[in-house]
């Protein structure tokens, strides 16, 4: 491990300008989900030069990403079995959500390092989309790409502020403090308000996905967030949590609670079929229903979504406003979905003259997982077998299942 760590090290360092070991750093720091670095100095002049932060997948591929003092764009592949030629030209391919492929010239920068500069449309393909193929050496990788724009906008941060405070002055580059970046205004870790802005309150589930204390819930439960979003788990009081990534389209958020705990979620090792029995567990209508969680019990109606989409479980378990980011449970107890979305009634009647009934949906543990994966979150999984009460399901989830709420600007 030690090793890795240390070449991941020098790969953040090198991928800049083509001249690797003549860097020192990182000052400061970037941690945007899996993706670590911070600022970096010429070790010539010891005056700012770039910043970035790389992150590991499991195709054994190290990535980079960094922007120079100059405004300078780059992407850096690394992996200790390349065999580069060192200062070569090296063509590179890369296709975004399986658009056309931008062709690249890049650079050999050392044996096991390639890196290409980034033009102004490939950096915006790269933070929008959620998946990236690199056609490299004759051989093609796959990279799921979880929270990128929030990764470009904090390298941007990173700049702007080591170049106004100097190098010496930096240090956490997360937004809240510093520099605001225009493509971050809306999202709900890094949105500013007018202080005269009306807000409501907001509420939704979350659960522990970890004992190290990371919380997993809807992307919509914290969009819109203005100031701290707080987490209430029986016996622990409320903590005021942070959060750490979020993924919009597949409406995930990871949040960090400020301790350890002692129990975790499960998610299930296998697919869930239709017609298999779930639990919904969460705080719907939270003060209006009551102040405790609720459990519901329902099946799997179709493992498809609205529009057939397959991120999605269609479930036939009641769940109303609140439930949303709440764990769903097979009956063993382990984690096969995240509660999502609840069919809106009133707009199906109006369109189809029908008023539906017990038709909602959750995420899949598919995506569920790829996000965690891509967050570096040490979640467990587990086969399910032996049958467990509902009762004693939902005393066990109470240990690691919480009540969601933060101040949100008012939506029109």
């Amino acid at each position: 491990m030690g090793r890795l760590v240390a070449f991941s090290f020098a790969i953040v360092v090198a991928c800049t300008v083509g001249t690797p070991g003549f860097a020192k750093g990182p000052f400061g720091s970037i941690r945007v989900g899996a993706w670590k670095g911070g600022a970096y100095t010429d070790d010539k002049t010891d005056h700012f030069d770039h910043c970035a932060a790389g992150g590991s997948y499991r195709n054994g591929i190290y990535v980079v990403l960094s922007e120079g003092a100059d405004g300078g764009w780059q992407l850096g592949f690394a992996n200790e079995k390349f065999n580069l030629r060192e200062g070569r030209p090296l063509s590179i391919d890369l296709t975004f959500d399986g658009a056309n492929p931008t062709h690249l010239v890049g650079l050999a920068i050392s044996p096991d390092l390639a890196a290409v500069p980034f033009s102004k449309t490939a950096l915006l393909a790269f933070r929008k989309s959620h998946l990236m193929s690199a056609e490299l050496m004759a051989q093609t990788f796959e990279f799921a790409l979880t929270s990128t724009d929030r990764l470009t906008a904090t390298i941007e941060n990173c700049v702007a502020k080591t170049k106004a405070v100097g190098i010496s002055h930096v240090g956490d580059f997360s937004f809240g403090a510093a520099v605001q970046s225009t493509a971050l205004s809306n999202n709900p870790a890094t949105s500013r308000t007018d202080s005269t802005a009306e807000t409501v309150q907001q509420d939704g589930t979350g659960f522990f996905v970890s004992t190290s204390g990371q919380i997993v819930t809807n992307y919509h439960v914290i969009d819109g967030c203005v100031g701290d979003v707080h987490g209430s788990l029986t016996g622990l009081g409320t903590m005021p949590l942070r959060i750490v990534a979020f993924d919009e389209t597949n409406d995930l958020a990871l949040l960090q609670a400020p301790q350890t705990i002692h129990d975790a979620a499960i998610i299930r090792a296998t697919p869930i079929h239709p017609g298999d029995p779930i639990i919904a567990i969460g705080y719907p209508l939270h003060g209006l229903l009551t102040s405790d969680f609720t459990v519901t019990a329902g099946i799997v109606s179709s493992l498809s979504g609205l529009l057939n989409d397959t991120r999605y479980l269609q479930i036939s378990a009641g769940v109303q406003h609140g439930n949303s980011g709440g764990p769903l449970l097979d009956t063993v107890g382990n984690v096969v979905g995240v509660v999502s979305a609840k069919l809106n009634a009133i707009k199906f009647a109006k369109a189809t003259g029908d008023l539906p009934e017990n038709i909602n949906f959750a995420i899949k543990t598919g995506a569920l997982r790829d996000f965690l994966d891509n967050s570096a979150v040490p979640y467990k999984t587990s086969e399910s077998t032996i049958e467990v009460k509902t009762a004693e399901i939902a005393s066990k989830a109470r240990a690691y299942t919480l009540l969601l709420s933060c101040k949100a600007k008012q939506k029109n």
